[in-house]
């Protein structure tokens, strides 16, 4: 696994700045953006429209994920080492095991 990116593309400094909103609007407006590796540690993701997102790879240390539906987002490699993740919906391929394995230790999730 490569380490954690801090990219220099719009979108991902958006979500870096905290400014989730304007970067759902731009995605809904047809943006893409590259989230795969990308280091969102510490985050306030709560508001995040997820849908469709490739986070494969990233790294979500201490992020806020908490009631995200992130069912439809890509997820393998990702590492959610002691994130908020209460209510959080994930996709079906992660095992609670794997999630709770990642939360705990930092490991990176597999998919099943």
């Amino acid at each position: 696994m490569q380490k954690p990116e801090i990219k220099q593309d719009v979108m991902y400094l958006l979500l870096r700045d905290e400014k989730i909103a304007e970067f759902n609007q731009r995605r809904t407006d047809g943006e893409s953006c590259d989230l795969q590796q990308a280091d969102l540690r510490g985050l306030d993701l709560r508001e995040l429209d997820a849908r469709g997102l490739d986070m494969r790879g990233a790294y979500l240390r201490q992020a806020d994920l908490r009631g995200l539906n992130l069912s439809e987002t890509q997820m393998e490699g990702t590492s959610i080492n002691g994130a908020k993740i209460s209510g959080a919906f994930f996709p079906k391929e992660l095992t609670p095991e794997e999630i709770s394995l990642s939360l705990v230790h930092g490991t990176r999730m597999r998919y099943r």
